[in-house]
This record gives C-alpha cells, sequence and structure tokens, in this order.
C-alpha cells in the first residue's frame, strides 16, 4: 500500500513538473537551444546587475564574468574599460578518470528559464551518465553566483568534478589560496584568488562546494595549483546505477571599487552562501525574480512575439538593479563591448520601459548621473560653457571616456539634454517631490544652463545650436540637427516646470532661449535633419524622435510627412533601435499592421544563434544589445500597448492590436503598479 501510494505521488509530482516546464515554453518563458554548433554560437547572460555570467558552447563552461562598476585602464583606445575578472564558476567533470569533453557527451541541450532566472544544462556521457547543471546570478546576494550539478549514474561509476578558478591575463601579482574552515557542524572549503588590476584595483574571487551530507561524511577536497593565472578544487564520488548526487559551487566576486577588503569580504560571502544551502538561495533567488516579474507583458497569441518581449525584459531586469548608482551600458553585463561606458543609449532607449516597469531600478540609473554632475560641470568649464555638460561615454568618474579618435566625445552634446530629459520623466511617472528638490532640479538647473550658454545668439528664432553631430552619427560636425535642437528645447521647458513644481521662479532665459530654437523644415514641410542635409541615408532615427518621445510635431499629416521621407532612408545596417521608433509612430497613427511589422524588424534580423540573442545590426555578431531591447520594448509599451508619460502619471492612449496578437496586457506599471490592457 505505502509502494502505491508513493509511486502515485512520484507520478502525480512528475506530471506537475511536465506540465510547468510546457506551460513555461507554450507562454514564452523558456528559450531552447539543441544541435549547438560552437563555431555559431552566442551565449546567453545570467546576471543579477552586479555579475554578468556568460554562456559556453562548452559543456559546464562559463565564457565571460562581467563584474559592474570596476574600470581600469587596460585595453583600446586609451580609455577605461570594464574590467575583465576572474572566471570563477567554470567546471569540468571526469567520469571513472577520464575527463569529459565535448566529444565524449550526446543529446548537449541548453534552456534558458527566463521566470527563474537560470540556463539548465543537460547532456549524456555514453552509458555512464546523465548531467544536469543549474547556472544562476543570485538576484538575492548581488556579488555571488551558484551552479547546481546532478549527475544520475546509469551504471557504477566515480565522478570528479572540478572546479577551477582562473585569471585573465592583464590581472597581474595573482595570488591563489586554499583554506579549510572546519567547525563542529560544518566543513567550509575555501578556494580564493586575489590580484591586481594595471590601475592597481584589487579584485577578488572565492568559491566552495556544498555537499548534500553531514559533516564528517562529505567527500575530502583535493586542491591543485596548475599554473600562476589558475587552481582549482575537486572531489571523487562513487555512484551506483540509478544513483543521483546533487551538489552546488557558490562563488563570490569583487573588487575594491565595491568594498576596501576585497579579499576578505569574497570569503565572508561565499561562507555565507555556502551556509544558506542550496534551497535558501534557490528560493531567494526565485522570490526576487517573482518580484521583479510583478512587473509583465503578456501576449495572448503570438508566443514568437512573447518570448522576444521577456527576452528583451529579462536582458534589462538582468542587467540592473534597485539601490546602486550604477547605470546600463549599450551590452549590459553580457560582455565587454563599448568598454562598458554609458551612452545616451540608457536614457532614450533603455531607461523609458524601466521607467514604467520598474521605477526604482530606473532610480539608480539616474542616480549615476547625479553622482557624476560635479565632473559634468567640470567639462562644461573645460568647453568654456556654464552649467553641466555630460561626458558621450561615462564610466567610473563621469568624466569623458571617449576615445580621442571618435569625433563623438566633444561633439554629440544631445547627450546633456537627454540626461535632463530623463529626470524629469522619473518625476513625471513618480511624483516624488523631495527626489526633484535633492536629485532632479540640481541636474535640470545645470543642464538649462548648460544650453543657455551653449546656443548662439543669431536673432529672434535663430538661437542655434552649430557644430554638433546628432542621433545620425553618419553626419559630423554639423548646425542645427533636429534631434538636438528639439531636445534642448524640450529640456529648458522641463527645467522651468521643475522649477515652478518646487516653488521656485525658473531662470526667464531658459524658456526665452527655449522658444527661439529653431527646428529646420524643408520646403514641403518636412522636418531637416540638420542644415546641410542633403537626403542622403541615415544611420539611424533622429528627426522622427521629435514626434516620440518628444512630441514638438504632433500633427498627423506632419508626423506621416516625416515618416514617409526618412522610413526609407533608414541604413539596413543601422542599429536596432531605429525601428522601433517607427513602429510607436505608426501605432499611435492607427496603424497597427505597420507597427507591427516594424516592431519585427526591430530585433528579428538582428537575432544570433542559438538562443535569438540580439546583436546590434542586422547580421551583427555583438549581442546582447540591449539598446535595441529598450527600442523594442518601448515599440510595446507605449506604441502598440498605448502608455503615454504625462504631467499626471502614465496613461493610455488608444491603439489597436495587430491581427496576431489577441490580447495584450501590461502589469506593475507605474508607482501604483497599475494594469493596463489592449485586447
Amino acid at each position: 500500500m505505502k509502494l502505491r501510494t508513493f509511486l502515485t505521488l512520484f507520478v502525480f509530482s512528475s506530471l506537475i513538473i511536465q506540465s510547468r516546464a510546457q506551460d513555461l515554453s507554450r507562454s514564452g518563458w523558456h528559450i531552447e537551444a539543441k544541435n549547438i554548433d560552437p563555431n555559431n554560437y552566442y551565449g546567453i547572460t545570467m546576471a543579477n546587475g552586479m555579475v554578468g555570467l556568460v554562456s559556453s558552447p562548452d559543456p559546464m563552461k562559463v565564457k565571460d564574468v562581467v563584474l559592474n562598476g570596476v574600470y581600469d585602464y587596460y585595453q583600446r583606445g586609451r580609455v577605461s574599460n570594464i574590467l575583465k575578472t576572474f572566471s570563477h564558476m567554470n567546471m569540468h567533470l571526469e567520469i571513472d578518470g577520464r575527463r569529459v569533453g565535448s566529444k565524449q557527451i550526446s543529446n548537449y541541450a541548453q534552456t534558458l528559464n527566463m521566470r527563474d532566472a537560470k540556463l539548465t544544462t543537460t547532456f549524456n556521457v555514453g552509458q555512464k551518465v546523465t548531467v544536469k547543471q543549474d547556472l544562476m546570478s543570485l538576484r538575492n546576494l548581488p556579488f555571488t553566483a551558484m551552479t547546481i550539478i546532478e549527475i544520475t549514474a546509469k551504471e557504477p561509476v566515480e565522478i570528479t568534478p572540478v572546479n577551477y578558478i582562473s585569471a585573465p591575463d592583464h590581472l597581474s601579482d595573482v595570488r591563489n589560496y586554499y583554506s579549510e574552515i572546519d567547525r563542529p557542524h560544518v566543513l567550509i572549503p575555501l578556494m580564493t584568488s586575489v590580484a591586481f588590476s594595471p590601475g592597481k584595483k584589487k579584485v577578488a574571487t572565492s568559491t566552495s562546494f556544498i555537499f548534500p551530507e553531514k559533516h564528517g561524511l562529505e567527500p575530502d577536497i583535493i586542491h591543485e595549483d596548475w599554473d600562476y593565472n589558475m587552481h582549482l578544487m575537486k572531489f571523487r564520488k562513487k555512484l551506483k546505477a540509478g544513483e543521483t548526487y546533487r551538489f552546488a559551487v557558490v562563488g563570490s566576486t569583487l573588487s575594491s571599487v565595491h568594498n576596501n577588503d576585497p579579499h576578505n569580504e569574497a570569503e565572508r560571502l561565499t561562507i555565507f552562501a555556502k551556509l544558506e544551502g542550496i534551497d535558501r538561495l534557490e528560493s531567494g533567488h526565485q522570490k526576487a525574480w517573482d518580484e521583479l516579474w510583478k512587473s509583465d507583458i503578456i501576449i495572448e497569441g503570438d508566443v514568437r512575439s512573447q518570448r522576444a518581449v521577456r527576452s528583451a525584459m529579462y536582458h534589462l531586469y538582468s542587467f540592473a538593479r534597485k539601490g546602486t548608482a550604477y547605470s546600463l551600458s549599450p551590452m549590459g553585463l553580457s560582455g565587454l563591448g563599448y568598454n562598458g561606458h554609458v551612452f545616451w543609449d540608457t536614457e532614450l532607449w533603455m531607461y523609458p520601459p524601466l521607467l514604467v516597469l520598474q521605477p526604482q531600478i530606473a532610480r539608480s540609473l539616474l542616480e549615476y548621473r547625479y553622482e557624476r554632475l560635479d565632473a559634468a560641470k567640470q567639462n562644461a568649464f573645460s568647453h568654456g560653457y556654464d552649467g553641466a555638460m555630460f561626458p558621450w561615454e561615462s564610466a567610473e568618474d563621469g568624466s569623458e571616456d571617449t576615445p580621442v579618435w571618435a569625433l563623438t566625445g566633444p561633439f554629440q552634446q544631445h547627450i546633456s539634454a537627454t540626461v535632463g530629459w530623463a529626470f524629469w520623466k522619473y518625476y513625471q511617472v513618480t511624483g516624488d517631490k523631495e527626489w526633484l528638490a535633492n536629485r532632479g532640479y540640481p541636474v535640470l538647473k545645470e543642464v538649462a544652463d548648460f544650453w543657455s550658454s551653449r546656443v548662439e545668439r543669431n536673432g529672434p528664432g535663430n538661437y542655434e545650436i552649430n557644430n554638433v553631430i546628432g542621433a545620425n552619427e553618419w553626419e559630423e560636425n554639423i548646425d542645427n540637427n533636429a534631434f538636438t535642437n528639439g531636445m534642448v528645447k524640450t529640456v529648458l521647458e522641463y527645467s522651468s516646470l521643475a522649477a515652478e513644481a518646487l516653488g521656485k521662479s525658473p531662470n526667464p532665459d531658459w524658456r526665452h532661449v527655449a522658444e527661439n530654437i529653431p527646428i529646420l523644415k524643408f520646403p514641403d514641410g518636412t522636418t531637416k535633419e540638420n542644415e546641410s542635409y542633403s537626403g542622403v541615408m541615415i544611420k539611424q532615427a533622429d528627426v522622427n524622435l521629435l514626434s516620440y518621445p518628444l512630441k514638438i510635431v504632433t500633427a498627423r499629416g506632419d508626423i506621416l510627412k516625416d515618416l514617409n521621407y526618412y522610413e526609407p532612408r533608414l541604413a539596413p545596417d543601422g542599429p536596432a533601435m531605429g525601428g522601433a521608433i517607427l513602429a510607436v509612430l505608426y501605432a499611435r497613427l492607427g496603424q497597427p499592421e505597420k507597427a507591427f511589422n516594424m516592431f519585427e524588424k526591430s530585433y528579428q534580423p538582428n537575432e544570433v544563434p542559438p538562443f535569438g540573442v540580439v546583436a546590434e545590426t542586422a547580421g551583427g555578431t555583438n549581442p546582447y544589445f540591449a539598446t535595441g531591447a529598450g527600442g523594442m520594448l518601448q515599440s510595446v509599451l507605449f506604441g502598440i500597448g498605448g502608455l503615454d508619460i504625462t504631467p499626471i502619471g502614465v496613461i493610455q492612449l488608444e491603439t489597436q492590436l495587430p491581427r496576431a496578437w489577441r490580447s495584450l496586457k501590461m502589469t506593475g506599471i507605474g508607482k501604483d503598479e497599475k494594469t493596463f490592457e489592449r485586447k
């Protein structure tokens, strides 16, 4: 009777697990990679806003570990680069004394569960064992990652799992340590590495095993130094046929930017994680992601769209976290692209979706800029202007970090207006007047003062902004760029509104300047991209940004005129987010099929195998392009979904769904976590 009850419960539990997996797949939560080709593989990232782990095509490997917030001068361009740090979650496996590699495995598959922020890898090793590995960057512990391994024997075998730490070549004075802390109730093995970056920043990482056995019964640990840059710890375990052994590796990594004593702190955090245990760690991680997914976008009728939208949300949620003063690079924590610098990509493209979905994360992105306000003021002073001139490329201290060969550094000044624009949008969504007084207005005031000193006052209606680079970076040192002028007009008005919201009298020159900045037109009324623009192909949306998000060009006929002129001039090899703006505009104009077409164009040509991660351009090879994810999400939220940020908060405009979608639900929106639907 007991056996029958057990079997019934086992079958019932298995059906529940299988049903949940199928539901997750059908609802767009899973991205599966099968028939993996190592020569055509672009990894998926598990990240918690601090530590990014990029998957590898090789079994049990991690391609890159990216640590947020720490930069150094060690690579290209004579400028700071986000620091590539220790690889600490790598493993390999030996079966009966033979190392397992790609050629020894079969049925190799990787599945990202976005709901749980976990990558599951499975494979067989001949007729000896099956292996399942779950990899996660723990959302509940910002500097800690965990991998859980389950090995099931098909026949009697001896397994030897190996965890190793390796240092990249640019780290120097590498010190490797191994110790065991023996307490009456637990043995804590600690493998630790410490080194210095070229600029003498100290980085440290530490790992430990979590075993299921009680103290005294756990496997013995063997530690080996392989060479100067790598060491490992391993254990041996004999398994009977049909037996499953489950254990974990936890590891913490941080730098002297994060803690004055990274060596001891890395070990303390690893000890904490080990003694929390697998179940508590996984539960805390899941609860943190459950909280994030209260803000979701649910599409019925089109699993492909649902999966793509969830992937974009998953990556933006993974690359940032609340309670920090860290911002977003175009590639997030998926790698070292763009040196890990912060551009306008953050404020104009990635920030708006986060602002309505996760206002507290959005606040962290703004805090990054606020903490670097003094550096922006120094930059303005150095260029002969008042106020604050934010750098085109920003890193650790907020000074200009654009390589000197790129003219964007001194001339792509619309970044300063865009930063101010983002600060006012936060106030519109949250209504937080205390934040406006202490954070928002100080930035907006300095930005407004910068632009008042920057314009060239050539008579009424001709307060010109000359010698700039606009959003269309293919035309350099131009005059009166449409987007630059439009964003400056907007931020000068926002600065005035911010002063008035706080009971202050705004500088009257701000509105005076705004009223006299020109927006140039062709003879037929089409907005002119810049004073010398002759109709050539452009890199990305520029003029169309005046309709959304700036709302300067608002008449339907004028919006269509600009769309009809510039859409065919958008370069097919331009960055992913250009089409997303057109999708927003078509949706708001009541053309849902055109909007849907541009939505698909904003990501599908840029997907690369095997996870469909998005590259910067069609046919590109540099994922994950978080800027494009931000643009694509805007096309859904603010386009097809009809959301709009207004002086009274987030509202919903009248829009129509494309035929491919039965319904669209947006949950957890804004400070009140409202739900908006479109059917």
